[in-house]
């Protein structure tokens, strides 16, 4: 049973492609998944057979491609950790959105699932800060909009940790 560690980044290309082409089109055919991978299609002629083989895809020459149930929750994750990346980039540091996209992509192949929820839950933490605002100013590093040091948000934050336990 092939798991996604077992996959390489470019067999996680081809998953996450089919996965956004079928989610738009209901299906994928190699002309789709060649021109949004920008790759030649004897490549993805070998890709598909090798993820049929894998029991992720429903392929055959000339036909529709589609998601199996098991290479869909392998997309999916796949996408998540894209997702989960792309969020980070953009919302806690700042980063262009294409530059996100582009890094996201290249990282999701290999940073292991506990990385990246730690990713998620930071951005969550950062976003519901209880002083509210801060941000990744390039550059400067992390800053409060309101103007408080680094040791206010650590008492604002100690403070809104005590006034829940009162409550």
């Amino acid at each position: 049973m092939a798991s996604e560690k077992q996959l390489t980044a470019s067999q996680e290309d081809y998953l996450e492609a089919i996965y956004h082409i079928s989610a738009a089109k209901m299906a994928s055919r190699a002309k789709d998944i060649s021109q949004r991978l920008d790759v030649r299609a004897s490549s993805v002629t070998g890709a598909l057979r090798t993820l049929g083989k894998l029991g992720l895809i429903n392929y055959a020459p000339y036909d529709l491609i589609t998601l199996t149930d098991k290479g869909r929750v392998v997309a999916e994750e796949i996408v998540r950790r894209h997702q989960a990346l792309e969020h980070f980039l953009v919302n806690v540091l700042g980063v262009d959105q294409k530059e996100a996209d582009e890094a996201a992509c290249k990282m999701e192949h290999s940073v292991p699932k506990e990385i990246v929820d730690r990713f998620v839950k930071y951005a969550e933490y950062v976003e519901k800060c209880p002083k509210g605002g801060i941000t990744w100013n390039s550059g400067f590093g992390y800053y409060c909009k309101h103007g408080c040091t680094e040791e206010d948000c650590e008492r604002c934050l100690s403070d809104f940790i005590d006034k829940k336990v009162v409550k």
